[in-house]
């Protein structure tokens, strides 16, 4: 076998080719880090000429002209072939010693242990149990949840042989109202162009500063769109309703359902009914006070709801980023958001819509439980990642560590 340095195109190719791909791994995020101070190295292992293992490599350098080196969601390698495996990771703890590296961090895209959809494991199912405690064996350090850069628990629908009747019959009976009733506001959803990022990170911005986490500059979403879009690679979408359109909505329904009422006959079965209608009429008033307040302090007939980010690299979609205006939420708009990206994800051909991040702990319930909810009522499973992994290749790591506890 052999080790070497590859090109980018024959990263990309290899890249393209492997199961283990996802848009962390990809050269246009090698590119991304790189606006940050980052160096690319592309490196490969080779048996009997054929190229058998790739891996972006990207490094930094930290304190005492020492790097810090970190393969995204690499390496791409097949982690059952002890050989080829071996082979590579002693190999690339040697080059990272040889370029000044005193780390050596992957998070491989390689699931830990088969889970259903309430986070259970699943009977055997896949487990990866032998290779945890191979790569524990062979140096690497496995980082908590807490210490984590990217995503370890993630929730999944499978969308391969499916139509749109079946995932809406799968999902959970709330769920597939609150599409139903979402869709009867008037509701559109639009792709944002370049030119409109800011009302994207303008939602996030409101968003993070409600729900105490920290966003990203606009710089970032210019960038990634420059790197994904030409390949149909990446979509920001929003939700926008017409309030003009919604009142008149609103005031057609009324009139129904006060006709409704009037074609009642004045027997006493019909009580509840007569009840029911008046309550429904009532509710429509107060909607259409509500659409007006907004158009007032608005001062606008179009409004927009919601936003989310998408990554879109067969076979699966990433749903990476959203945000939610707290005014409008109530018009659950998000719910048709993700809705028409699995219709997009059956109608191109992607196997599985991705919802990415929920809460490790999700049987203990905890603050941010209700994200694992939201996703949880697409029907899916949760998918549990072996884990991010740091591998020491001199002392200063050991330095660096204690003067990082001492910082905190």
């Amino acid at each position: 076998m052999e080790f070497l340095k590859i090109t980018e195109e024959q990263y990309s190719e290899f890249w393209e080719a492997h199961s283990l791909k996802t848009f962390l791994s990809s050269k246009e995020i090698g590119k991304l880090r790189e606006k940050n101070g980052w160096k690319i190295h592309y490196v490969g292992i080779k048996d009997c000429n054929e190229l058998v293992g790739a891996a972006m490599l990207l490094s930094i350098k930290r304190r005492l002209n020492r790097y810090e080196f970190y393969s995204p969601r690499g390496v791409l390698v097949d982690f059952d072939n002890k050989k080829h495996l071996d082979f590579f990771l002693d190999h690339i703890k040697g080059y990272v010693r040889k370029n000044k590296g005193y780390v050596f961090r992957m998070d491989p895209y390689v699931i830990y242990k088969e889970r259903d959809i309430d986070g259970k494991v699943v009977k055997n199912g896949i487990d990866h149990t032998k290779l945890v405690e191979y790569l524990k064996g062979f140096g690497f350090h496995k980082l908590q949840n807490s210490e984590l850069e990217q995503v370890g628990w993630m929730f999944s629908l499978d969308l391969e042989g499916k139509d749109e009747a079946t995932i809406l019959k799968e999902m959970k009976p709330n769920t597939r109202n609150i599409i139903r009733k979402a869709e009867k506001f008037g509701i559109e959803i639009r792709e944002l162009k370049y030119e409109e990022l800011d009302r994207f990170l303008d939602i996030m911005i409101e968003t993070g500063a409600r729900k105490h986490f920290t966003i990203r500059d606009l710089s970032y979403y210019q960038n990634m769109y420059q790197l994904f879009h030409d390949k149909k690679q990446i979509k920001y979408v929003v939700t926008e309703l017409n309030l003009k359109a919604y009142i008149k909505k609103l005031k057609n329904e009324i009139k129904q359902k006060e006709a409704n009422l009037e074609n009642l006959n004045a027997a006493k079965y019909n009580d509840g009914k007569r009840n029911s209608l008046k309550q429904e009429v009532s509710s429509l008033h107060k909607k259409i006070e509500d659409a007006k307040r907004i158009q007032r302090s608005t001062k606008n007939d179009i409004i927009t709801l919601s936003g989310s980010m998408f990554i879109m690299i067969k076979p699966e979609i990433i749903y990476l980023s959203s945000g939610n205006y707290q005014e409008y939420m109530n018009f659950n708009s998000q719910y048709l958001i993700q809705w028409s990206m699995i219709q997009y994800g059956i109608k191109n051909g992607f196997k599985k819509h991705n919802f990415y991040g929920i809460p490790a702990n999700i049987s203990e319930k905890p603050k941010d439980y209700g994200i694992y909810e939201f996703k949880r009522g697409f029907n899916g499973y949760v998918e549990e990642l072996i884990g991010e992994y740091e591998l020491p290749i001199s002392w200063h790591y050991f330095l660096f560590r204690i003067l990082h506890q001492i910082r905190k």
